[in-house]
């Protein structure tokens, strides 16, 4: 099977890396600012122009003397890219001069002997476009003068890139997933470090600073033969917390991959336990209707009261998720991380899981039978029969006759229906039509 090409935008930071993938990808996908490094780790897209697909790589800013280890870091993981690319895309600034910055990465693209192609980002006008000469000292050729803001010369930018893809490249191509995981959580909890243990390899960013992921990470991950795309999400804040654009739009982007999840790997730090804001976002979760996994990280740093405080903690705040499966591990020693697989398919499994309706109606009759409905306003609902409507969450359909059915009614309808069948780990919902 043939695979996509993978171009790779690579470039000292704050050229418009980020700018020009929203635009060949067409969305606002990556974050971007004005503010030099937003962009960390690298992140893959796929992207089609003239019906030529391929996948395209945001990188984070290459500097020659990084001056702190997170910037190391990202330096090294563009240089990684780079040794995955078919194609370059080498983007400099036709607004500012040649720095060593830039210098640095044409000897990176000249010692790789990967194909590469040269643009002037920020040329926003003809009289731009003829300032470029300064360019042209790099060695590489005349640079496409574009505005990856504006798109202007970005039709023919992309007629360049694809003319320069190879064709019919060996390997594997995409492999199908089971199911979409997001790991998500505040700052600094382990996200990242726990798609590396998943991952079985340095996919994204792990370091001291909070907010190293800016971006949603999605990697395409094996796991035990299954292929799961796993999804690792800025940390999501308070909004008082949110001092800048790059956090808020991070944070939104954190939110929506919540409710495209199939599964959510809740991790909260041990240390600190369950807060009013993992609260918060754990009944995010449950109205996403997405599966949960409570995982709580750092376990081995924790002493027997801090254990006993965390555990206190998530039995209070995180009281209406009590279906969700607790885990407790380190996923930076690997600490019973080899448990999490198991308890993902579980999950899986249960939330595509469907009762047929013979078996829900005799769970029912069975119930107000034992338990009719309380009388309200002066009638005694009764439920005529009831389906499973949906999977992805579970969704059953209750058809009454005689008023409604209280709250704590249908609580108890999905309690008894969670004691009858396996539902760990997926919300339960429960819908009522009225007959008359």
């Amino acid at each position: 099977m043939s695979r996509l090409p993978i171009v790779v935008i690579l470039g000292r930071p704050n050229v418009g890396k980020s700018t020009l993938v929203n635009r060949i990808v067409r969305s606002r996908a990556a974050v971007t600012n004005e503010e030099a490094g937003v962009t960390r780790d690298r992140r893959q897209f796929e992207a089609e122009w003239a019906g030529t697909r391929f996948h395209v790589m945001d990188t984070g800013g290459w500097e020659a003397r990084p001056e702190e280890q997170l910037t190391a870091d990202i330096r090294e993981q563009a240089e990684v890219a780079v040794s995955a690319a078919d194609l370059v895309v080498f983007v400099a600034d036709a607004t500012s001069e040649v720095t060593d910055d830039d210098v640095g990465v044409a000897r990176i693209l000249q010692r790789s002997g990967v194909p590469y192609i040269r643009v002037a980002n920020k040329a926003d006008s003809p009289s731009a476009e003829s300032e470029l000469t300064h360019l042209w000292g790099l060695g590489l050729g005349a640079p496409v003068p574009i505005s990856a803001l504006h798109g202007r010369n970005t039709g023919d930018f992309l007629d360049e890139l694809v003319a320069a893809l190879p064709d019919d490249l060996d390997g594997e191509g995409q492999p199908d997933t089971i199911a979409s995981l997001a790991i998500i959580g505040r700052p600094n909890v382990g996200k990242s470090t726990l798609l590396n243990r998943l991952a079985g390899e340095e996919r994204v960013l792990v370091s001291d600073v909070p907010g190293t992921t800016r971006d949603p990470i999605n990697e395409i991950v094996d796991i035990d033969g299954e292929f799961f795309e796993v999804i690792d999400t800025a940390g999501i804040k308070r909004r008082t917390k949110i001092t800048d654009d790059v956090d808020y739009y991070a944070v939104l982007r954190a939110h929506d991959t919540v409710r495209q999840a199939d599964v959510v790997i809740f991790v909260i730090d041990g240390q600190r336990g369950a807060t009013h804001q993992e609260q918060r976002l754990a009944e995010e979760i449950e109205r996403a209707g997405a599966g949960l996994l409570i995982v709580l990280n750092k376990w081995d740093e924790l002493d027997d009261d801090q254990r006993l405080h965390t555990e206190d903690s998530v039995a209070d705040r995180l009281a209406f998720v009590s279906w969700a499966p607790i885990l407790r591990m380190s996923a930076l020693t690997g600490a019973r991380t080899h448990r999490l697989p198991k308890h993902i398919r579980a999950v899986i499994e249960n939330r595509r899981r469907h009762v047929p309706a013979p078996e829900v109606n005799r769970l029912v009759r069975e119930l107000q039978e034992a338990h009719p409905p309380p009388v309200r306003k002066g009638r005694r609902p009764k439920i005529l029969y009831a389906v499973q409507a949906e999977t992805e969450p579970p969704t059953f359909v209750l058809f009454v006759r005689g008023g409604e059915l209280s709250t704590d009614y249908i609580r108890f309808i999905e309690n008894r229906i969670r004691d009858r069948w396996d539902f760990t780990g997926t919300p339960v919902r429960i819908r009522t039509r009225n007959r008359h």
